[in-house]
């Protein structure tokens, strides 16, 4: 685990090499690259001027998927097939979601469980992760087409509240899409590279980063040393944004023009026409006092003034959040060096004057805010390129560390090219009732299943106390000290029972070996994902067939002989699905096996309820 000095892992990387910077975004993403000759970071544009890719993802009756504007002009025809706002649901889980799951015009699978969120469109299943690398691979082609060479290796940002499993699942993604990620970058941290704030050795600062999107808002509170950036606060708001601008606008305009609900729900294309054009206004606003237009025939107008005060409450909420982040910092505004300004609704007036008022200093807005994250993971990307030699580059792990979990998968714990020293954890848990022992194999590598990486080490941890499958927390934790050694350890967190082994990851690997696990991984992607995706699928669905067995076994004198022939005949159907190796197959039989059984369930709560309450006064 040298220093790295041209390159991030084998030292082959040619100075020529094109790294591209990808902001994958909530409403739209976009590429953009570091040009050789003029050493200035440029956003990727069509020959139409655009340089935005809407994230939207639209599936034909045959599955074939259609990306950006022209999935976008199907929003409102066939909404069931059209997907937007993935990124909300990755790495996320059904519960992490589910008060949010009517905003979905597609159907998000509800199986209530722990388990990844699914979004169904048809007959088949897809993951976040799956629907992202579609939106990534329409920006590599578009890169390719603009560059006319081959893109394979990328930056991508993800906001800096993302957790580890969120991260991960991005890194799925670019990987599916054909794109090897050298690092995943916080959005604010792209920002100020933007703007070439941390970019001196020697420089400290503690800056401030507003990001108000289409759909999501984010304060990040951010200090800097000798290019580090250290992520002190973050706050905000995922559905607070320019969409809610519009949408303030649009009904004032509905009362101004007399229109009643009844009317609006029975013309969706009302409703679009309201929405499209209150968003016209709000650009027109930036630099007009007033805006004059007309939906149905009907004139409609609105002020700058008149606009600024429906907008005012929205603004007043980001307010809010940049007072609870600085205080989470425990700064106060004169602490704060810059202000930088992201995401196309920090353009309205309001929200500029406001910021500086609250503030206290002028902005940085010079950047296009709809680009300044893509620009600053080109930044990055051009670093890592070995072409920006003025920046910090810091130690990184070469290849990805992890362990095993169930049906042989791959769980990593540090992703490649992540700084060092380093150290993560996860949580996990028994799969039997009774289980005294767990094995933790720890492997190096970038592919999905371990027998395809390479084995570390592997330790037992025993002596946990008996209990049913799923209550034992077992803690493990990876890190990564700065000489490169590896200490995992593993512990038991209610009973205390505790194992670790130490080991270095790269012992014996060259670099040849190195380039050559990595070219797998991404040759492989596809299979990779597609074996995990099945693996996922009949792991879960052995558990929803053991927990139904049990739940039978426990609760037959509350079912009916149909009802427990019902079930078991679905169970059977389940059972052929696995045996099939058929992934939708299994998520669809997996899905009616839940939907059948949920209601027994209710029933038995319902019955211990009312045994609980007998008797007693209430």
């Amino acid at each position: 685990m040298g220093k790295v000095a041209i390159n991030i892992v084998t030292g082959s990387l040619q100075q020529q090499e094109t790294i591209v910077g990808i902001d994958l975004g909530t409403t739209n993403s976009l590429v953009a690259i570091v040009r050789p000759d003029e050493r200035m970071p440029i956003a990727l544009r069509e020959t139409d001027g655009l340089t935005l890719v809407p994230s939207i993802v639209h599936f034909d009756k045959e599955g074939n998927p259609t990306v950006g504007n022209a999935a976008r002009d199907l929003l409102v025809a066939e909404p069931e097939r059209t997907i937007y706002s993935v990124k909300r649901l990755m790495g996320k889980a059904y519960k992490d979601v589910s008060g949010h799951a009517g905003m979905f015009a597609y159907k998000v699978i509800d199986d209530d469980t722990d388990s990844l969120v699914k979004i169904q469109v048809g007959e088949k299943f897809y993951s976040p992760i799956e629907l992202s690398s579609y939106i990534l691979k329409e920006l590599k082609h578009r890169a390719e087409h603009l560059l006319k060479t081959p893109v394979t290796k990328a930056v991508i940002t993800v906001p800096a509240y993302f957790n580890d499993a969120q991260r991960q699942a991005t890194r799925d993604a670019g990987r599916l899409a054909g794109l090897d990620v050298l690092r995943i970058v916080n959005e604010p941290t792209a920002a100020s590279l933007a703007y070439g704030l941390g970019a001196k050795p020697n420089e400290e600062k503690t800056i401030a980063v507003y990001d108000l999107g289409g759909g999501t808002f984010d304060i990040s509170i951010l200090h800097i040393t000798n290019g580090i950036f250290e992520v002190l606060a973050t706050n905000g708001d995922t559905y607070l944004g320019g969409d809610d601008m519009d949408r303030a606008l649009a009904t004032y305009w509905q009362q101004q023009a007399g229109y009643t609900d009844a009317e609006l729900s029975a013309d969706r294309s009302l409703v679009q026409q309201l929405r499209l054009t209150a968003e016209e206004a709000k650009k027109h606003l930036t630099d007009n006092a007033m805006y004059t237009g007309t939906i149905n025939g009907k004139e409609v107008t609105v002020t700058r003034t008149q606009f600024d005060a429906l907008i005012e409450p929205l603004v007043a909420r980001t307010l809010t959040s940049c007072k609870n982040a600085l205080k989470d910092a425990g700064l106060q505004t004169t602490q704060i060096d810059a202000v930088v300004m992201v995401g196309g609704s920090t353009r309205v007036p309001l929200v500029k004057e406001s910021i500086r008022n609250f503030f206290g200093r002028e902005l940085y807005d010079q950047l296009n805010p709809d680009e300044v994250v893509a620009l600053g993971a080109a930044v990055q990307a051009d670093i890592l390129a070995g072409n920006n030699t003025d920046m910090l580059l810091l130690d990184v792990t070469p290849l990805s560390l992890g362990i095993e979990t169930m049906g042989g998968l791959m769980d990593v714990l540090i992703p490649r090219n992540s700084k060092i020293p380093m150290k993560a954890g996860r949580q996990y848990t028994t799969q039997k009732d009774g289980q005294g022992g767990m094995r933790i194999s720890v492997f190096q590598g970038e592919r999905d299943l371990v027998q395809d990486n390479r084995k570390l080490a592997e330790f037992n941890l025993t002596n946990i106390p008996g209990m049913p499958a799923g209550m034992p927390k077992v803690e493990v934790t990876f890190l990564i000290d700065a000489d490169g050694i590896l200490k995992v350890s593993a512990t038991e967190l209610r009973s205390g029972v505790a194992q670790s082994i130490d080991m270095k990851p790269q012992y014996g690997l060259t670099d040849a070996e190195v380039e050559k696990m990595l070219m797998d991984s991404l040759t492989h992607a596809k299979d990779d994902m597609q074996t995990r995706a099945l693996v996922e699928a009949i792991t879960e669905a052995q558990q929803m067939l053991d927990t139904t067995d049990k739940f039978l076994l426990k609760n037959r004198a509350i079912l009916s002989d149909e009802e427990v022939n019902m079930t078991l005949g679905q169970m059977q159907l389940l059972r052929e699905a696995m045996n099939a190796q058929n992934k939708d197959r299994v998520q669809q039989e997996t899905e009616k096996l839940n939907d059948l059984s949920r209601p027994y369930a209710e029933r038995v709560m319902d019955a211990a309820l009312k045994d609980a309450m007998k008797g007693r006064k209430v």
